[in-house]
């Protein structure tokens, strides 16, 4: 399996950005799907993830500092999974990580199984 994590870029403290994750291969939609992120100095941490396919949606976890601010999903028939950041703040400033994982859900980064190469989020102040 291969990720591509794209959408990215500059915002203002209070914006929004959309990050999606394109998965390639053998893509199956019961991968669990996540979200990390690495600021500058600090250890990767987990953001949010999402499990396998479901007919209701997926379950949902999130870290407490995003909880109510970002909101991920996935589009099974496009092999997309994405990460609605909303109310950004600069200490959400990072290059973040999509990752894909047999497990059903899980936030752990050791759980993770496959990575797309990361894509550069800023907020300014």
């Amino acid at each position: 399996v291969q990720l591509q994590a794209f959408g990215g870029g500059l915002v203002q403290a209070g914006g929004s950005l959309r990050l999606s994750c394109a998965a390639s291969g053998r893509t199956r939609s019961d991968y669990a799907m996540g979200w990390f992120r690495q600021a500058p100095g600090k250890e990767r941490e987990f953001v949010a993830t999402i499990s396998m396919n479901s007919m209701s949606g997926g379950r949902t976890y999130y870290a407490v500092s995003v909880e109510g601010r970002f909101t991920i999903s996935r589009d099974n028939a496009k092999n997309t999974v994405y990460l609605q950041m909303n109310s950004l703040k600069p200490e959400d400033t990072a290059v973040y990580y999509c990752a894909a994982t047999l497990a059903y859900i899980t936030t752990l980064e050791s759980g993770y199984n496959y990575w797309g190469q990361g894509t550069q989020v800023t907020v300014s102040s």
